[in-house]
């Protein structure tokens, strides 16, 4: 039975993962469109807003709970596993990937109420966030015990830095390609 909710697990991880990825990507160009032209702008902000709302309430957030609930019933299945170490981290990333997931709720709300908080480089950004929680989960995970914790926060330390910029990088060459 563990073989069959592991599974499922994994494969509303990875659509909850691909939906959290592509909501940011509509953000931001939701963003962008503020630079348009008045009528294409409000053609382009309308369409993001329901390209939005489907993506989020048919797949992200049915996804999200299915993953959650699959990963439950694996800890009900062997509640061994809340003893170890590394279930114990892969738990408080995945906390984070939750509050991640209900901040990006907000800025669709946000969004769909005039409200644009955060630039198109912000949210390249906060894209990236959802990576490095799915790095940090998918190493702590695969790697389990044999994980040397100093080392692994380092690694995602410096992973982390190195995304960043290239997401820094990437505005120099749009904005110089712009020009």
């Amino acid at each position: 039975m563990y073989q069959y909710v592991l599974s499922i697990h994994i494969i509303f991880v990875v659509s909850w993962m691909a939906g959290l990825f592509y909501i940011v990507r509509l953000f931001i160009y939701h963003t962008e469109a503020n630079e348009k032209p008045a009528l294409e702008r409000d053609i382009l902000q309308k369409q993001f807003q329901i390209m939005e709302s489907k993506l989020w309430n048919i797949i992200t957030t049915p996804a999200m709970l299915l993953s959650v609930l699959a990963g439950l019933t694996m800890l009900h299945l062997n509640p061994g596993l809340l003893q170890t170490g590394w279930m114990q981290v892969k738990i408080a990333f995945v906390i984070g990937l939750l509050i991640y997931h209900f901040l990006c709720g907000r800025i669709i709300k946000q969004l769909r109420n005039g409200i644009f908080k955060m630039t198109s480089t912000q949210l390249r950004l906060w894209n990236e966030l959802a990576t490095i929680f799915l790095v940090a989960i998918v190493f702590t995970v695969v790697l389990k015990s044999a994980v040397d914790w100093l080392y692994g926060l380092i690694g995602l330390i410096i992973f982390s830095a190195v995304i960043m910029s290239a997401v820094k990088v990437y505005k120099y060459y749009r904005l110089k390609n712009k020009a």
